[in-house]
């Protein structure tokens, strides 16, 4: 009897694990051919620059809220019926907004010159003739944070800390926090204003703009970024050991609700259409320049390789959807709304990428799967490896809208563009088309295809990582 039962366990363990295996994730060999093929397809053609080419020209400047946002979200649809996608339609995005009005700085002594500033977004103004007051300058935010009480009291803070160029971007997080929370930081010491070396690796005299904070509690200070050179100008004029006067005048403030939308293209999958893959980026952009870079190029990518799976034949299994998210560059808001919308469905998306670092070739793919699953990803890597790919690590965070679903526990991939010069553009009157490699942007399109051909037509899933 004991060995009967036994046996009897014995079999349900090997069936068990006989299911376990037939439910592990593959790939079928013809769906790893037409991946091939649509790779190769996409390194010949030029849809992707033709749409961020329509996207820079036909409406250029789209900041949230402004007349630019909703001429984006009209060509968004547009673009996506143009180009046959199956479904398309629009989701409500609701936020505050802000404007940014004047915006003028100058040494008034001991060496009378003038600088080149652009306030950070949701900065308050001055009042209309302007703050002139003595430079306070720190190193750091740190440096900033460490001051004694009232070191700046009455000062306008000057921040001097110098982003460092990388190609995986890794210099921007000890950079930008100066731009976050400088300002909370600074009139905790005092200080009227405050203005920060831009966060950016160029050498231009042009300034880059960018998202700060206030804080409850704490007085609101205008808050404005200082071009390189004109930061390099400040140092210089601090190494003369005088007291240095600047005036900043800053005719930016907050204005009403706004509502815009995030724009949403499907190619409906043939099998299991309520599954699906998720590509996109975000349709905003700040408006200083055209937004060609940050993200109109990865709305480009991203909708020239849905558009590619669309002309096969036959739809792929489960539906691929490109999301065009509203208003990422104040706070990832049209991705949180998303996610709330949709956090019903979570077991349904099974990953997703999102394109928001310019438009260098991309160099690896890093995914955040389950580890039954690492083999399907490894795979997908492979077949990007003739475009110069190779697999890095799983742990992959699939783009600043991403967020909010990858912390609900969906699986995401990152295809880590090559972002040495990114930051040079970034957030500037020099975010336009003109810096677009057309051929970088087709090895984009290839591997966006890849990857989400491959997800949509595999058996099993990717599972989730909870964070």
């Amino acid at each position: 009897m004991k060995t009967k039962a036994l046996l009897l366990s014995s079999l349900l363990l090997l069936s068990h694990a006989d299911l376990a295996f037939s439910k592990a994730p593959s790939l079928d060999a013809k769906d790893i051919e037409i991946a091939e093929q649509l790779r190769e397809e996409a390194l010949k053609t030029s849809k992707g620059y033709e749409i961020v080419e329509s996207l820079t020209t036909e409406v250029g400047p789209r900041m949230a809220g402004t007349p630019g946002d909703a001429a984006a979200v009209k060509w968004g649809e547009a673009k996506l019926k143009e180009l046959g996608f199956d479904k398309v339609w629009k989701e409500p995005v609701t936020f505050p907004t802000w404007k940014r009005g004047v915006e003028t700085a100058e040494v008034i002594s001991p060496f009378p010159q003038p600088l080149v500033i652009t306030a950070l977004g949701f900065s308050d103004g001055t009042a209309p003739e302007g703050l002139t007051a003595e430079i306070r300058a720190y190193n750091t935010l740190d440096d900033l944070k460490k001051a004694p009480e009232g070191d700046a009291e009455g000062k306008i803070v000057f921040i001097k800390y110098k982003m460092e160029k990388a190609r995986d971007g890794s210099g921007y997080g000890p950079a930008v926090s100066a731009r976050g929370s400088g300002a909370v930081e600074a009139a905790k010491k005092g200080a009227v204003g405050i203005l920060i070396r831009s966060i950016g690796t160029d050498s231009h005299r042009m300034a880059h703009t960018g998202m700060m904070r206030y804080a409850e509690g704490v007085k609101r200070i205008p808050a404005a970024a200082l071009s390189s050179p004109d930061a390099d100008l400040l140092e210089n004029m601090l190494k003369r050991e005088k007291p240095i006067t600047v005036k900043m005048t800053l005719g930016s403030f907050n204005a009403g609700e706004y509502t815009s939308h995030n724009v949403i293209g499907e190619i409906t999958g043939s099998e299991r259409p309520e599954e699906y893959v998720i590509i996109g980026g975000h349709l905003d952009s700040w408006d200083l320049g055209t937004g060609a870079l940050d993200d109109g190029a990865g709305i480009a990518i991203t909708t020239a390789a849905a558009e590619l799976i669309a002309r096969l034949p036959q739809r792929p299994k489960r539906s691929i959807r490109v999301i065009m998210f509203a208003n990422e560059e104040q706070g990832l808001v049209g991705a949180r709304a998303y996610a709330e919308a949709h956090k019903g469905e979570l077991a349904n998306i099974i990953t997703g990428a999102e394109s928001d670092f310019g438009a260098g070739p991309i160099w690896r793919i890093d995914s955040r799967v389950n580890p039954d699953a690492l083999p399907i990803a490894k795979k997908i890597a492979e077949l990007m490896e003739p475009l110069g790919i190779t697999y890095g690590n799983n742990r992959a965070g699939g783009g600043p809208d991403l967020i909010p679903l990858r912390q609900m526990g969906i699986s995401v991939f990152s295809l880590r563009q090559d972002g040495t010069d990114y930051f040079d553009y970034h957030h500037t009157p020099d975010d336009t088309l003109d810096k677009i490699n057309k051929e970088h942007l087709d090895q984009n399109t290839a591997a966006y295809v890849v990857l989400a051909y491959l997800a949509a037509q595999m058996d099993g899933d990717f599972g989730t990582k909870v964070e």
